[in-house]
């Protein structure tokens, strides 16, 4: 995976299923773009055989924040889980945050993928004819490392409470990688400055 480019996005919205398509998630997005934070959501469903097209990789690639909102429908959808893929790599390779919604899913259901998880990745192994037996470690290694993330879980509260405290916790985040990009930014001129001087 090449390096991305300058950041596009300042969150992207990982979401699959009816259940948070036009509830959850939406109320997420919007409050978002309210809030004037860049976000990004995918409103398209992958067609069966096809892999995530590469408007998409880069939206995950350039976003800032990623946020999968983890459903019981979540790992039913391939789509899902190859962003989650995704996700957990420009974690690791280039420091983005995942920050994870478990929507009436406990974080253990989904680390160790039972429950709607394990039926789900069931239902894919089923398939071996579509997807390699690496491409399912890929996807259960990924659901595991999330799934240890400290996320917010919805439970019992109401969503508009719910969503003002996604966007207040994403508000501070993004100021402090801000300011964490302008220091960056600023040792490398002072150093740049020095080296042209001498």
């Amino acid at each position: 995976m090449e390096k991305p480019t300058e950041s596009g996005y300042e969150v992207f919205l990982s979401f699959g299923g009816p259940d948070t398509r036009c509830d959850i998630a939406d109320y997420l997005y919007n409050s978002l773009i309210r809030a004037g934070i860049r976000a990004y959501r995918d409103n398209e469903e992958l067609p069966i055989g096809k892999e995530i097209g590469p408007e998409l990789v880069q939206a995950i690639k350039q976003s800032e924040i990623l946020i999968p909102i983890l459903s019981k429908q979540y790992a039913t959808s391939v789509w899902c889980l190859m962003e989650l893929v995704q996700m957990v790599e420009c974690k690791e390779k280039w420091g983005r945050k995942i920050m994870p919604i478990f929507y009436n899913v406990a974080p253990s259901e989904v680390r160790h993928q039972i429950g709607n998880y394990h039926e789900a990745i069931n239902s894919h192994i089923n398939k071996r004819q579509r997807y390699t037996d690496e491409t399912i470690q890929n996807w259960k290694a990924a659901l595991s490392k999330v799934g240890a993330l400290r996320g917010w879980e919805l439970n019992e509260r109401g969503k508009g409470e719910f969503t003002e405290e996604v966007v207040r916790t994403l508000l501070i985040e993004l100021k402090r990688t801000t300011w964490q990009n302008l220091i960056t930014w600023l040792k490398w001129m002072i150093k740049w400055t020095k080296s042209w001087k001498r």
